[in-house]
């Protein structure tokens, strides 16, 4: 017995020796932070994180292997106290939810029947699944059973919807997710998120320059839920009060329902949502992220650097817009007349893009006041240059300096500035853009008896908006086409008394695509007025780049006397500096300028964060997805669109007086009934008919 005993003692003397000695070769120090990073989380144990319980999510955030705010259950507390810990900056305080774009169901085309297990994973083995879209959702409930949150579950028509209050933002649906639909995302994280070729995207949707999702907005206005309507649109677009009344709605050019019956009106429900927001009485809230000490000066305060401004904003950091005129608003402001959009309502959306917290400098001129040594002196990390277009373009012919005679943008913003333009008689406008009828159509207000809009195409070819010439046309301008000037003939006091123009005819197409006018030999023609406003074309302004020795006058430009910038990022030469709206493209629309000033946001944004500046792979930029376009949109039931409602032509000729009213509540929810709520392939048939697809439909088991 005695022997025994000595044996084991002597056994665990060795094995202690053994022990010491393997304690201090594969000795292993653990990190300090990872125990008080553990005492910070909830200690739930849930695995909502990612992660097998809270010590292994704590070694993982102190390893850099997850992110401060992992801890789905703490919250943006958790994460600050972490955060603290770790020495770093929390980032956004947003917690990210999931979403489920696919909106397919049961609306969405079979290729076979499958009475296999129900399980999403199975049914993917199976050719991919039995759905006939590529990226449809299988509809078997994998993500609902992977929630342990409950913040999931399958709705009446047959896809996801996700409870966003429950929705802790863990992931755990988008893991199980065989087809990888479900996406988990901070808000943040959507506002700078751009359209790729693998997304459900409906054709509206990819035509749309700001690019927002349509069918969404336009089904929240059908439920009656408008301020969810007012966030979708705003998630990509901040003036969408100016958008809903100047924008040419691009977007409805590929509505399907166009195909068989009249695109639904997108944009005047854009313009109802946003109307309703603002006769609310409130503003509806706008989250902010925490401030990232990062700063960045925009430059010029139209709609390019406002939508610049307002998204980065949002991203945390902190902006100062410097604008050359008295107030901001660009274009919008002293572009646009009053009666196609009030400043009032121009002010009150300017002004909730202010409130967000940032500053503003007004009567600042970008290469006279300041320039881009002095904003990096004052600590400016990043530049945004939106100075838009504002150099008139010239005739080029005799006489059109001469008393009487204007450019367009000139003519606009001092009307609208309340300048005193002297008036004639009879007015000519040079020009078949959008300024040019915006000019026609001010003069005629003012009380020009006979105003004549000239242009040397014919009416097919003019670039403005269909809709503002046949106004124009309903208000009593007339028109001379396919008529070129010649010269500006004046009286013994150097005032305009006509116009000379050739007459014109067309010959091949030019590289716009539109036939070029050719001249008329001997077909001189005088034309008597009064006054002449040229309004062919602007562009931007920066004769200022040639006057200095600093670091501007490296900045590159195009012939077309733009920012040369890198299309996709939108940075320019000098990596700080990046540019969007017309100093980036030349004259375009708002919409442009907006969805640029977005663009230009995510660039800046990744800049500042030390990220690699790029766009994501797979952008689908201004293409179109070819499977989306349809040639033919089988069940579609004919149904009148809403009328635009404006004043009469006898009462809004006299007054400035906003022409293009609101649509009523009960339009607005009769004209949203007639989306047909597109997906990539799938759309809401309005009458049964017979599909092809369905007809010798396989059938398979396990």
């Amino acid at each position: 017995m005695i022997s025994a005993t000595l044996v084991m003692v002597g056994v665990a003397g060795v094995c202690g020796v053994i022990l010491s000695f393997a304690a201090r070769v594969f000795h292993v120090e653990q990190d300090p932070r990872i125990e008080e990073v553990e005492g910070c989380l909830a200690g739930a144990n849930c695995g909502g994180c990612g992660f097998a319980g809270c010590a292994a999510a704590a070694a993982a955030i102190v390893e850099g292997r997850a992110k401060p705010n992992a801890c789905v259950v703490g919250g943006p507390e958790t994460a600050a106290k972490v955060s603290e810990i770790l020495g770093v900056v929390a980032g956004t305080a947003e917690v990210p939810s999931a979403e489920n774009p696919c909106a397919g169901g049961h609306r969405a085309q079979v290729k076979y029947l499958y009475e296999g297990v129900k399980s999403c994973r199975a049914q993917f083995l199976l050719y991919g699944g039995q759905r006939l879209c590529d990226i449809g959702c299988l509809g078997e409930g994998d993500c609902v059973r992977a929630c342990l949150f409950g913040a999931i579950r399958m709705g009446p028509d047959g896809y996801p919807v996700v409870d966003k209050n429950r929705c802790v933002g863990c992931g755990a649906c988008a893991r199980a997710c065989p087809k990888g639909i479900l996406e988990v995302r901070t808000l943040c994280e959507r506002l700078l998120h751009f359209n790729r070729e693998d997304e459900c995207l409906a054709p509206c949707r990819q035509t749309c320059p700001a690019e927002i999702n349509i069918p969404l907005y336009i089904a929240q206005i059908r439920g009656g839920d408008y301020e969810g309507a007012v966030n979708t649109i705003r998630e990509r677009n901040p003036l969408l009060l100016s958008c809903g009344r100047v924008c040419p709605h691009p977007c409805e050019t590929n509505c399907r329902r166009a195909i068989e019956d009249e695109p639904v009106s997108i944009n005047q429900l854009k313009r109802f949502a946003a109307d309703y927001e603002m006769n609310s009485g409130k503003r509806f809230p706008v989250p902010v992220a925490p401030p990232t000490n990062h700063r960045v000066a925009v430059v010029g305060g139209g709609p390019a650097g406002l939508s610049c401004a307002f998204f980065l904003k949002r991203l945390g950091h902190e902006i100062t817009i410097f604008e050359s005129m008295p107030k901001l608003g660009g274009m919008l402001r002293y572009g646009i007349p009053e009666y196609r959009l009030p400043k009032k309502v121009l002010e009150w959306e300017i002004d909730g893009i202010i409130d967000l917290g940032i500053k503003v400098r007004t009567n600042v001129v970008f290469g006279l006041d300041l320039d881009l040594t002095s904003l990096v002196a004052a600590g400016f990390d990043a530049v945004f240059l939106g100075i838009g277009a504002w150099k008139d373009s010239i005739l080029g012919v005799a006489g059109e300096d001469s008393k009487g005679c204007y450019k367009g943008i000139d003519f606009l913003s001092g009307i609208t500035s309340g300048k005193m333009v002297p008036l004639g008689r009879t007015a000519i406008v040079v020009g078949g853009g959008n300024t040019a009828v915006d000019c026609v159509r001010t003069l005629i207000r003012l009380g020009v008896e006979k105003v004549t809009i000239l242009y040397r195409r014919t009416r097919s070819e003019m670039p403005a908006n269909e809709v503002e010439i046949e106004a124009a046309e309903r208000e009593g301008a007339d028109f001379v086409f396919l008529a070129a000037p010649v010269s500006v003939k004046v009286d013994a006091q150097g005032k305009v008394t006509h116009l000379e123009y050739l007459k014109m005819e067309l010959g091949e197409p030019d590289k716009s695509g539109r036939r070029r006018p050719v001249p008329v030999e001997g077909s001189e023609t005088l034309l008597e007025t009064d006054m002449i406003v040229t309004a062919i074309g602007q562009s931007p302004d920066f004769s200022f780049t040639g006057r200095t020795q600093s670091r501007l006058a490296q900045l590159k430009t195009t012939r077309w006397s733009t920012v040369d910038v890198d299309p996709n990022t939108l940075q320019s030469n000098i990596p700080y500096v990046f540019a969007a709206g017309d100093a980036a493209t030349g004259p375009s629309l708002v919409v442009e300028a907006i969805g640029g000033g977005r663009r230009a946001a995510r660039s800046i944004h990744q800049f500042l964060t030390g990220e690699e500046v790029a766009n994501e792979p797979g952008e689908l930029g201004k293409k179109l997805i070819p499977e989306t376009i349809f040639e033919q949109v089988k069940g579609i039931e004919r149904k009148p669109r809403s009328k635009m409602v404006e004043l009469p032509v006898h009462e809004r000729v006299h007054s400035f007086v906003e022409v293009d009213q609101v649509l009523t509540e009960e339009e607005a929810l009769t004209e949203s009934r007639r989306c047909l709520f597109c997906g990539r392939i799938c759309y809401t048939q309005e009458s049964p008919i017979s599909l092809p697809e369905e007809e010798g439909i396989l059938k398979t088991g396990t």
